[in-house]
């Protein structure tokens, strides 16, 4: 933890509220000079709080001034990933290096923003108006049901439901009817699935579909698939306002009431309806969310009116028409099926079925104008799958019961019961419709008469009101998802010509433009008034739609990818992929050359966009497929012997491990390879201390043995070796030069030096200035301490042939045993960026540790407990990281514990802090600067009295929290720390290892302690 001197402020700021800059704390440090002077014998750690503090929330927490900062949501928000330092958070610079004079860098304070409960209202995209103008007004924001449930049960129900299931039912009989349903309703179920995992794994703005795939697959699928989904969309609008206006064509034929033709009354009456649509779309969301509604509670009504129809006593005139109540012998008789025509077989129903259980993304599309897109999409689209798959199978269960396949609708059909001549169900019944049947001429029946539904209610006009409800409702869900897909497609600007469409108007950011497109293009469509030749084509887009989001899940899962954590768990990599094969399937069942004709639109779009490279980065998981990949082939090429034919050179690493030879520490090395296993590469490094033409022949002779004991191991890394004149040098010279391209190492893994108090100070020192390399070099470091000590050379042969270093016995660790139910316990005092949580959550997902429960622990205080644990639940939930459990410390302030007269005192006393540093005192009596330097020279590794003096509240934290370590994570598996940072040049090498000692010493668990290079490693964003 880095200190900052007390310093005096001018009233002008020292009554500022809020959190400093860092050029604020940086340029405030100009030695003594100007009016933001620290005052003299001013110390670098003070118990007071001061007016500059980084967060003054730290110094109330930790008792002492701090430029670190706790974890807090406004450093992570809007953030993209690795390499973004979060807003307020102190860079590693900032933490550990010199301070600079730079009085051009003093800012004026920002105000600190409420932590409430851990969220800020808005991120600076997200934020409305200009400073100096009144606020926007808030966006219409939806929730599951109204935003997502109802628009998805409305897009799903259609004109089959009440035309063409009543007829699938008579030929493929109730039993393969519901077959036919379910095997539907797997598809678009475990479609939900993936893209309930898919909208759970970040934050979800505006582009529904096209922003799910291409944050997940990248913008070459992604772009394609965006933008012939925003067409079919478009298309889709066409089609289902010409089902309205054909119906409302039939009934003014059956008044004789045409107004012109009957082909130029579907296109008046689709163009005017379309209108209607358009002008309810442009006045904003709301309104186009009160009329879906509406058309939902005339569908209610419709189901209603058909199942109070199914129980009323059947008429005369409805049982001309085949319709006698529930019927148990008429269950039975279309229970089984009875297939006629050329459209009688399963798979041809099935084709005929399946679009009218598609519709699900509807709730997805409009992801940027819900309240809570990870909560509403998963839950809204998965019941709207429920409950419209319970309509379909009751339906198809209810009219299968009631009505016959063939009836004549005369009512000179009725005959006496058991009259001779007379073959069929109905002659049970009193009617003969033998004749028409065997002429195969019966006008009614579910065989023969689409307008069953309508029949069998209680009154006929409100299913046609349910089929305009359904047509009308699947209209305007198109017409609005075509533009806000496409709006978002614009924005990214992966094609030329598109970014007009692009801008948004309102509070609600409409695509306005976006809906003019689209109704051109309905309005295009509906004056050819013939579909049904682009109808298959676009069923196979919405389907292509399907088996891309099925397999980003699959992907994004098969990678490995830290960043796959999606909170939505009830999902399977493996059922996913299975969608997408049926999806392709299904799209070759239904037509099989509009199959091809979206494959190859597909193809062309993808291929344009891998021409010309847009400038994105959104991590997908083919970014994380690409490293995966080059990662195992290369380390498959260590298992390759050379030839001169095949010579190639490099090295490739994502994490260097300083092990030495890697079988003096086979701790660090499971360590290291358990979270760093198929995700990235761990790179073994190995300084040889010595003359190079001494070194370099042990190095060719023992460097293959090293890999292949590796291997043995089953670690999955690369073992590379440097010849230096001292550990430092070779040290640099591997942080430098390790890696290829962008497989570079960017955590640096070593063990805790548990002999520094004996070693040599050069080497102490040396250890040191290790950890400040790395952090100059902007790598994150991870120290490991196990009780019982990491290098286990003594019991190791330490030069050995390759054949015998090889063959020779591995040793055991903890990290290869299973742990049990035990706890990972983390201790994230300050803000790294991340890594603290990230490498004990990779480490968690291991089969070794899987049921270990992790505890989060934060530092607090006692006043505010329950506001700093909702902060830090919600922005551990942001993450989905799993991590439920936390725990604030609100005793972290305190003084540590007196020692215990007559008992053995289990906490590490003061005295006993003192007893490390008191080797390695200079005892120089608070003499000037000068003087003490004078004294030091030769031995940087001295204490000086007034450094112990100024860092004795940052010493007694160190006390205090080993006390906590031992009160709480006794019994723990794993105990990861934030490392304390101890600023160069400041803070004397003895002292900071004082420092880990006394933090992590009497402690069972293996023990790392963790800081990352102050950027983000975490993100809550999906891109």
């Amino acid at each position: 933890m880095a200190e900052l001197p007390v310093l005096e402020l001018p009233a002008a700021l020292s009554h500022c509220s809020g959190r400093f800059t860092i050029s604020t704390l940086l340029g405030a440090e100009e030695g003594g000079r100007g009016p933001y002077a620290a005052t003299e014998g001013a110390g670098c750690d003070s118990a007071h709080p001061t007016h500059l503090s980084g967060s003054t929330f730290c110094t109330r927490t930790f008792g002492y001034n701090t430029v670190d900062v706790v974890p807090a949501y406004e450093h992570y928000a809007n953030s993209r990933g690795v390499g973004d330092a979060g807003k307020g958070r102190p860079s590693l610079a900032d933490l550990h290096s010199i301070l600079k004079p730079d009085p051009g860098r003093l800012c004026v304070p920002v105000a600190e923003p409420q932590r409430g409960n851990g969220l800020l209202e808005a991120g600076p995209e997200e934020a409305a108006g200009e400073p100096g103008r009144a606020p926007a007004p808030e966006p219409i924001r939806f929730g599951w049901v109204k935003g997502v449930m109802i628009r998805c049960m409305l897009n799903i129900w259609g004109v089959i439901l009440y035309l063409r299931l009543p007829w699938i039912t008579a030929q493929a009989g109730i039993a393969l009817t519901w077959l036919i349903i379910l095997m539907s309703v797997t598809v678009t179920t475990i479609t939900g699935l993936s893209i309930s995992a898919i909208s759970t794994n970040g934050k979800v703005k505006s582009g529904g579909t096209y922003f799910l795939i291409s944050r997940s697959l990248g913008p070459e699928l992604g772009g394609s698939i965006g933008l012939i989904f925003a067409f079919a969309n478009a298309v889709a609008v066409a089609m289902h306002t010409v089902g309205f206006a054909e119906t409302v064509r039939d009934l003014l034929q059956e008044h004789n009431s045409l107004i012109v033709d009957p082909t130029n009354d579907i296109r008046i009456i689709g163009v005017v309806t379309v209108t209607v649509l358009l002008g309810i779309s442009l006045a904003g969301m709301e309104w186009e969310a009160k009329a879906q509604i509406l058309f939902f509670l005339v569908i209610l009504v419709s189901f209603i009116n058909y199942l109070v129809g199914t129980v009323i006593p059947a008429t005369a005139e409805k049982q001309a028409k085949g319709f006698f109540s529930y019927r148990a012998d008429i269950f039975a008789q279309n229970f089984v099926p009875s297939w006629r025509g050329p459209e009688g077989s399963f798979f041809s129903l099935f084709s005929i079925f399946f679009p009218s259980a598609t519709g699900i993304l509807a709730g997805a599309n409009i992801s940027g104008d819900l309240k809570d897109p990870a909560v509403a999409i998963p839950k809204g689209t998965l019941m709207a799958i429920f409950w419209t798959t319970v309509s379909y199978l009751v339906l198809s269960a209810t009219i299968g019961a009631c009505v016959v396949r063939d009836a004549s609708g005369s009512l000179n059909d009725s005959v006496a019961v058991g009259s001779p001549g007379c073959e069929g169900l109905a002659c049970s019944f009193g009617w003969n419709f033998t004749a028409c049947a065997q002429r195969q001429s019966c006008r009614y029946g579910l065989s023969n008469y689409y307008q069953s539904m309508s029949m069998v209610s209680g009154f006929g006009p409100l299913i046609t009101a349910g089929i305009f409800g359904a047509t009308l409702s699947s209209a305007l869900a198109c017409l609005v998802s075509a533009p806000k897909v496409f709006q978002c497609l614009c924005r990214d600007q992966l094609y030329p010509l598109i970014g007009f469409f692009g801008k948004g108007y309102g509070r609600n950011n409409e695509p306005i433009r976006g809906y003019m497109l689209t109704y051109v293009i309905a309005v295009g469509f509906i004056l050819i008034a013939e579909l049904n030749a682009i109808a298959p084509i676009i069923s196979n887009f919405f389907l292509c739609s399907y088996a891309l989001i099925n397999f980003s899940c699959f992907h994004a899962s098969i990678t490995n990818s830290p960043g796959w954590r999606p909170s939505f768990r009830y999902y399977s990599k493996w059922a996913a992929l299975f969608g997408a094969a049926v999806s392709v399937v299904i799209m070759f069942l239904l037509t099989w050359w509009a199959a091809l004709i979206a494959f190859g639109i597909v193809i062309f779009l993808l291929g344009y966009v891998l021409y010309k490279k847009p400038d994105v980065n959104w991590g997908s998981s083919m970014q994380a497929s690409s490293y995966n990949m080059a990662l195992n082939y290369s380390v498959g090429l260590s298992e390759v012997d050379e030839h001169i034919k095949n010579y190639r050179q490099g090295q490739l690493g994502a994490c260097l491990v300083l092990t030495g030879p890697p079988n003096f520490r086979p701790a660090l090395v499971d360590f290291v390879g358990t979270f760093t296993k198929n995700l990235s590469l761990m790179l073994c490094g190995n300084v040889l201390i010595g003359p190079r033409k001494q070194k370099m022949p042990e190095s060719r002779l023992t460097a293959d043995g090293h890999t292949k004991w590796l291997m043995k191991r089953k670690i999955k890394a690369f073992y590379t070796d440097v010849v230096a004149e001292d550990l430092r040098s070779g040290v640099q010279m591997l942080i430098q030069a390790a890696g290829l391209g962008k497989m570079r190492p960017n955590i640096l893994a070593l063990g805790y030096k548990r002999n520094w108090r004996m070693a040599s100070p050069q080497s102490l020192e040396d250890y040191v200035g290790i950890l400040h390399d790395a952090f100059d070099f902007k790598y994150g470091v991870c120290l490991l301490r196990m009780k019982e000590g990491l290098n286990v050379s003594r019991v190791m042969q330490a030069h050995a042939d390759p054949a015998t270093l090889a063959g020779e016995q591995q040793a055991s660790t903890v990290f290869q045993s299973e742990q049990g139910k035990k706890t990972i316990d983390i201790y994230w005092l300050f803000d790294d960026g991340g890594l603290t949580l990230l490498i004990p959550y990779l480490l968690g997902r291991k089969k070794r540790w899987r049921k270990c429960k992790i505890r989060v622990f934060v530092g607090g205080q006692i006043n505010r407990m329950d506001e700093e644990r909702k902060a830090i639940v919600s922005l551990l939930s942001k993450f989905r990281l799993g991590f439920h459990e936390v725990h604030i410390l609100p005793d972290i302030n305190q003084k540590p514990r007196p020692e215990q007269s007559g008992a053995i005192c289990l906490s590490c006393s003061i005295k006993r802090f003192d007893d490390l540093i008191t080797p390695f005192r200079l005892n120089d009596g608070f003499k000037d600067e000068a003087t003490v330097n004078e004294m030091r020279q030769g031995c940087p590794w001295k204490i000086s009295d007034e450094e112990v003096d100024k860092n004795r509240a940052k010493s007694l934290r160190q006390v205090r929290l080993n006390e906590i370590l031992l009160d709480y994570s006794r019994d723990a598996a794993l105990v990861a720390i934030t490392l304390p940072i101890g600023r160069k040049g400041g803070c004397p090498s003895s002292l900071y290892m004082a420092w880990l000692e006394t933090l992590s010493q009497d402690l069972r668990p293996p023990v790392i302690l963790t800081r990352g290079n102050q950027e983000n490693v975490l993100t809550f964003y999906c891109q």
